[in-house]
């Protein structure tokens, strides 16, 4: 069974991570909940109320475990680089939105083809 990659920087991980979503309809998920996390965290906080924090992994995790279960048909990164795989879940979501990602995924398959 071959050994998991370590690694040392979240900047090392990224293009890595962006390899394992080169599914649409995964990274589509993964947007979905993102986007979902910030809501609930930002209710969460003008609200004052904790059941929204409670919401926000089930939000995240669902939705992204269900891109990688049907979709992209690997295992979420997440397993292996929880921390790193969280970061890098907002820095997908902002080069989404900012449509820096398609340069972002070129770049990416260079490193891992």
């Amino acid at each position: 069974m071959p050994t998991e990659k370590r690694f040392t920087s979240l900047k090392e991980f990224y293009p890595f991570y962006l390899t394992e979503h080169s599914d649409f309809v995964c990274r589509t998920l993964h947007f979905v909940g993102t986007g979902l996390v910030i809501c609930l965290g930002i209710v969460g906080l003008i609200r004052l109320d904790w059941k929204f924090f409670v919401l926000m992994p089930i939000a995240g995790y669902g939705f992204a475990w269900v891109g990688h279960y049907f979709f992209e048909k690997n295992k979420p990164a997440a397993f292996a680089n929880p921390f790193y795989s969280l970061a890098a879940d907002f820095m997908m979501f902002w080069h989404i939105i900012s449509f820096q990602l398609p340069k972002k995924m070129a770049e990416s398959k260079k490193l891992y083809p």
